[in-house]
């Protein structure tokens, strides 16, 4: 698959008053066009800081220290900010995970929305824009559209203002969108339906999608390839049903641990991954998870492993999928083929 997105080696940290937090560790992946990737892991593992990367939609106190970010050709992180300007919202959008911070409270939603096309074609006739709204309005569900166009932002519930955003970000049919985890604070129900439109409207526009989520019962509901941060670092990435059948990692297999099981025995209570996250501002020399990996062996405090091929598509940074690996009992992965 042809990537419009490749991330290579990318390092993001932030100045502070305590030192250097080195956010992100030296990131790399490609989006292929059309497919939706999961990008995965626990509050602070990255993925955030990589979304914000792309469109260097960074803090002050942020720097890009080394890396590239391609998209279709061209290079993000050396683009003059004026040329970055065009491709923001036009070729890539972005979906927050708060809609209420992320509109005007003061402005009607349907203009807001009407800005973002005007932004990029300001050509374009008055009537012709506000029908383009109605009826991206119609594609994301939003009921009574031509009433609703006019609504303010807290007129709107969590759900509809979510769609609002969906509507801002497809507004001018990007290339990449990037949902940082869109349906957080969305009940169930509500959360499904923004999924199925998610999936609809990539098949309708061919968009390719970043989906940032901690829950990998959102990953399996929306996404094509899964990559798993921790650390700053991509610890494994596979396709979708590879990721759930054979996870290859520990922290990978903590993680599906902690989901719960719809045909579980409710006497038995959830597994949690014990410990806490790294210190970015002095990140481990090793694997980041081996303090709290059950796995870990004394090699993995002092050395970080390179990337191991675990199957088509399919790599893990972790030395107990080193061919080379002791296949004893306390290797959980020493029953699978290894291949490099």
């Amino acid at each position: 698959m042809e990537p419009i997105l490749k991330i290579e080696n990318l390092k993001t940290s932030f100045m502070t008053g305590n030192g250097e937090v080195q956010a992100v560790r030296g990131v790399s992946f490609t989006v292929g066009k059309g497919e939706i990737l999961g990008l995965v892991g626990e509050s602070g593992s990255g993925k955030s800081v990589t979304a914000m990367s792309v469109l260097r939609l960074l803090a002050d106190t942020a720097r890009i220290k080394e890396g590239t970010i391609t998209f279709e050709g061209q290079d993000l992180i050396q683009m003059p900010k004026k040329e970055l300007r065009k491709i923001r919202g036009e070729r890539i959008s972005m979906i927050f995970q708060d809609p209420m911070s992320s509109l005007n409270p003061l402005i009607p939603v349907g203009r807001q929305v009407e800005e973002m096309i005007k932004e990029h074609d300001p050509g374009r006739k008055k009537e012709e824009v506000k029908e383009d709204v109605l009826e991206l309005f119609r594609k994301v569900r939003i009921p009574e559209p031509e009433k609703r166009y006019k609504c303010f932002p807290h007129e709107f519930s969590g759900g509809m203002r979510q769609r609002v955003m969906i509507a801002m970000a497809l507004a001018n049919k990007p290339g990449l969108l990037i949902a940082d985890e869109p349906t957080t604070a969305l009940d169930v129900t509500i959360q499904d339906q923004i999924l199925k439109q998610l999936r609809e409207l990539e098949k309708e526009y061919g968009t390719s999608i970043i989906f940032i989520t901690h829950d990998l019962g959102v990953v399996a509901e929306l996404c094509d390839r899964v990559a798993v941060m921790y650390g700053g670092l991509i610890m494994e990435e596979a396709m979708i049903d590879d990721i759930f059948e054979r996870p290859g990692h520990p922290y990978t297999m903590g993680l599906l641990a902690s989901v719960p099981d719809m045909d579980q025995d409710k006497a038995i209570r959830l597994q949690s991954i014990p410990g806490s996250p790294p210190d970015m501002t002095n990140p481990p020399k090793g694997c980041p998870f081996a303090p709290r990996c059950p796995y870990a062996r004394q090699l993995c405090a002092t050395e970080l492993p390179d990337f191991v091929q675990v199957g088509e598509g399919h790599r893990s940074r972790c030395f107990l999928q080193y061919p080379d690996a002791p296949a004893d009992e306390n290797n959980p992965f020493r029953k699978r083929p290894y291949q490099l």
